[in-house]
């Protein structure tokens, strides 16, 4: 469908959209300290029942991909109810979703229970993209690209304060950082109840289908869209080696450097600063420099350097040199989130979200699957072999084919343009 073909979007009321925002930002905030605290301990909570390194990387994997076929299958399903029902109860089923599964991670007994209770979490927990879908309905396509990167940044204060507070608590109980979690999954679900507005009007919503809803519908609907082609494949790729970092940073330093659960949430913390200040407060600037697609394949060339120059260290305060440098990196997220919401109908904001959510929780499945793979292979290595870092050579690999598929797809779209305007 043409961008002319569409019909108008309708546009809020200006007071709408400048209260709503605090109010999503807020929520996201909340949500992600919970996510951030369990992050730097979930590996150590999984080493309380394995008896070597090969044998927790292994049990790491299974949690994790867990958790990510659950979500792959219930992201676009909970896009599209958002887009029936609207956002407000999807984020409610969500927040609870979470509460359920740090309460019952905090009382495993067995690694079982660690498994089961992924499987749940993962299939109700679909908070960012309803988020996201939320932000899109309220905004005008040009604003996009800057408050895609407002709740950028504050997912990144998330994982400011959330993996240092579960590296403190983790040192004194690790199970007490998931109490603490389940206790601010709550406190969202009480202030979604009571505070939280809906973003979507009734006019705007749209009938849930199943044939849509699916993961493969979900990709029928996001290569439908103008303008996105080759980029499912940039999502693809790139959310593949964000997953292969995010499942092996904690495992990865503790065999390399040997950092403990605080040493981990405090690197967390560097990389939610480097996020807040990045699409917080440089993205606007950045985007009157660059535009959304220059910003993109340059972040994902940024990605790449610093995720070889990851694997590459050897002592711990390189971790946090390429954290430094890796400007460019933390941009290019919001600003493909702003060129698929501006190519979508403003009627299946959730859907399309959903989709991009699929894509990425089928990563969210491989990525523990290679990233772990390969951690499992090199686990016996001793302290900082260079080898060990092989996880993160396959994540410079993935984001520099990231970047050239990215380029690529822009290059076509402007060869489009250039040919369309003379018919013009």
């Amino acid at each position: 469908m043409t961008e002319s073909a569409r019909s108008p979007e309708p546009q809020p009321a200006p007071a709408v959209r400048s209260a709503a925002m605090p109010f999503i930002m807020l929520t996201v905030l909340i949500d992600m300290l919970s996510i951030g605290l369990i992050i730097p301990v979930m590996p150590h909570l999984i080493g309380t029942f394995t008896q070597s390194q090969t044998e927790l990387a292994h049990w790491n994997l299974v949690v994790a991909a867990t958790f990510g076929i659950a979500n792959f299958i219930g992201s676009p399903i909970i896009g599209s109810l958002s887009d029936r029902y609207g956002r407000r109860p999807a984020l409610l089923l969500g927040f609870t979703g979470l509460a359920i599964s740090f309460f019952v991670t905090a009382m495993a007994t067995a690694l079982w229970m660690l498994v089961a209770v992924r499987l749940v979490s993962g299939a109700t927990m679909s908070n960012a993209t309803v988020a996201n879908a939320y932000v899109a309905d309220i905004t005008p396509p040009e604003e996009r690209a800057r408050r895609f990167g407002q709740i950028g940044a504050v997912f990144g204060l998330g994982f400011i304060l959330g993996p240092v507070l579960g590296g403190v608590l983790g040192e004194i109980n690790v199970r007490l950082p998931f109490v603490v979690a389940g206790t601010l999954a709550l406190v969202n679900l009480v202030y979604g109840y009571f505070v939280l507005p809906e973003s979507l009007p009734v006019e705007r919503r749209t009938p849930f289908d199943w044939r849509k809803a699916n993961p493969i519908g979900a990709y029928t609907t996001l290569g439908s869209l103008p303008g996105v082609g080759l980029l499912i494949g940039v999502v693809g790729l790139s959310g593949l080696a964000q997953y292969v970092l995010q499942q092996s940073w904690v495992l990865y330093t503790t065999f390399k450097f040997g950092w403990t659960a605080l040493d981990n949430g405090l690197s967390l913390c560097a990389v939610g600063v480097m996020s807040v200040l990045v699409q917080g407060f440089l993205l606007g600037r950045l985007l009157k420099v660059f535009s959304a697609q220059r910003l993109a394949v340059m972040g994902l060339v940024s990605s790449a350097v610093a995720f070889t120059l990851w694997g590459a260290a050897s002592q711990g305060w390189m971790m946090y040199a390429v954290i430094l440098v890796n400007v460019l990196g933390f941009a290019a997220q919001p600003a493909f989130q702003s060129i698929i919401s501006k190519a979508a109908d403003p009627r299946i904001q959730g859907r399309v979200m959903g989709a991009v959510a699929s894509v990425q929780s089928l990563m969210a499945v491989l990525g523990p699957i290679l990233g772990g793979s390969l951690l499992i292979t090199v686990a016996h290595l001793p302290r900082g072999d260079w080898r060990i870092g092989a996880p993160y050579y396959l994540c410079g690999v993935l984001q520099a084919l990231s970047a050239l598929l990215a380029a690529s797809q822009f290059r076509r779209m402007r060869r489009q343009v250039v040919a369309a305007t003379p018919a013009s």
